[in-house]
């Protein structure tokens, strides 16, 4: 907890932000630090619930009361050690994360809830500015060699855990640079790549080796690192886009998210968007852009609000997001009582810098020129029926259909499974339903005795926070696999409890 009172002196109060007239011309961050004064006076809120869900609301559990309290005392080194005893890297999570902590906040019944994730952000980049954060290499190695093959959030997680326990780990990348989806999928206006570089340079320091351009089952042998590796993590990711097979799909303007975004990320960062086609993921052969285009994006989604701001800011001359759903309730409702994530309304920056919002619409087709370029599309509105208040099904409205005038379509909308060629298929590694890698929650190993999964390969397209929470979890394992005992910390296992 914080101030005794401090939930019924201030209220949440959100940090301010560059106008968005002015923010659309660049992709630097935009969200201003707060105030020393109202920080204290934001942290003050967090108040004595005796029963804290924020613990069970965030994945990683996160002793939220604890380091909200001493960012009240300004105890900063304090809240950096409570902090990073659950989360590895709340850099990124106190940028880009929805807060599922938040939405379970006691205040939230009837206040506005703790600004845990904001408070979070000023932690970790005030025990940076402050020098709390030093590499912590490790006093004793254990001669054991693992693979974490993918360097996303949980492949990340799952390396730093790894390496403290003294094995010596190595991390593949396909892509030039790691971060994974942090680095190629995430836009720099919401997390700066120099804040990854911050965090790689620690872990490299610590001593773990990336190895990038290394695209295993490519040009790196998975065979080879099965024999030379004690343990292999599997962290690759889902990354297999959810497409929309209808006429016109081969039209030339009708492009996956991910190929629009992280050519975007690679211009930002001096990088050429079109080269090592046939080792990174999402490369094209010829750059994209929104500028002066009609853009449509397909999902309402985080992926799709981070479209809709990339085209701002490459000049789109009108932007439109397309969600299947009907529109959501601006508050809670009886079907999404406390302490449950709500699915309500939201409005990100993205969007108030311009876009027009459009639920319950289908695509139905895209339409060309004559000469194979996308310039309209065909869309119709959807009808909803409800069950216990939760839309379950849908129709066709009769005569809703429109015609909309676009060159550039982004689908976002959403991804299906990790890729099968490569790695799974060599190794033959089992998948479940869904067509996720087959690995237990508790235990996460594969089919094969060595071999480990963690993170959107295994539990299917989620969080980044979710993505670390896997990662942290899945390295003791490993650790119990190759040690027989661990006392790296899990949300069962902590050593501050």
């Amino acid at each position: 907890m914080g101030k005794p009172t401090g939930f019924l002196e201030y209220t949440r109060v959100s940090p301010s932000k560059t106008a968005a007239t002015e923010r659309v011309h660049h992709f630097n961050e935009f969200i201003q630090p707060f105030e020393p004064k109202e920080l204290n006076k934001q942290a003050a809120r967090c108040m004595n619930c005796g029963v804290p869900f924020c613990h069970s609301g965030c994945p990683l559990g996160n002793i939220i009361p604890e380091f909200n309290d001493a960012v009240y005392r300004e105890s900063w080194q304090e809240a950096y050690e409570i902090l990073s005893s659950t989360n590895n890297f709340p850099e990124f999570t106190g940028r880009i994360c929805p807060a599922p902590c938040e939405s379970s906040c006691v205040l939230g019944i009837n206040q506005p809830p703790v600004s845990i994730e904001e408070i979070e952000k000023h932690i970790i980049e005030i025990a940076f500015d402050k020098g709390y954060v030093k590499p912590r290499v490790p006093v004793l190695r254990t001669g054991k060699k693992i693979a974490v093959i993918g360097s996303g959030p949980a492949g990340l997680a799952a390396a730093a855990q790894l390496n403290q326990a003294g094995h010596q780990v190595t991390v593949f990348e396909r892509d030039e640079k790691p971060g994974g989806l942090l680095r190629y999928g995430i836009p720099d206006f919401k997390l700066e790549k120099n804040v990854i570089d911050r965090r790689i340079t620690l872990l490299e320091e610590e001593g773990i080796v990336f190895k990038c351009n290394a695209n295993v089952g490519v040009n790196i042998s998975i065979n080879d690192l099965t024999r030379d590796c004690n343990a292999i993590v599997l962290a690759g990711g889902s990354t297999i886009p959810r497409d929309l097979p209808i006429p016109g799909r081969e039209l030339n303007g009708v492009h996956h998210a991910m190929h629009f975004l992280k050519q975007q990320n690679k211009l930002v960062a001096g990088s050429d968007p079109l080269a090592k086609k046939n080792i990174e993921s999402n490369v094209l052969d010829h750059l994209l852009s929104a500028k002066d285009k009609h853009v449509v994006v397909i999902g309402g989604g985080d992926t799709g609000s981070d479209c809709v701001g990339t085209s701002n800011r490459q000049g789109a001359a009108s932007i439109t997001q397309f969600e299947l759903m009907p529109k959501p309730p601006e508050s809670r409702s009886t079907i999404m009582p406390w302490p449950t994530y709500p699915m309500v309304m939201k409005t990100t920056s993205s969007h108030e810098e311009g876009c027009e919002r459009q639920w319950a619409v289908a695509t139905k087709e895209f339409i060309g020129d004559e000469t194979g370029n996308l310039k309209a599309l065909k869309t119709v509105e959807l009808e909803w029926k409800s069950d216990d208040g939760r839309p379950s099904k849908f129709t066709e409205r009769p005569g809703s259909e429109k015609i909309i005038p676009c060159e550039l379509v982004l689908l976002a909308m959403g991804f299906v499974a990790p890729e099968k060629d490569g790695i799974l298929d060599t190794l033959d590694i089992e998948l479940d339903d869904r067509g996720n890698v087959r690995a237990t929650e508790k235990e996460f190993k594969t089919n094969i005795g060595k071999i480990f999964a963690c993170g959107d390969m295994r539990r299917g397209q989620s969080l980044v926070v979710w993505a670390i929470s896997e990662g942290r979890e899945c390295a003791r394992k490993v650790d119990e696999f190759l040690m027989g005992v661990s006392y790296l910390e899990s949300k069962d296992s902590s050593l501050l409890v």
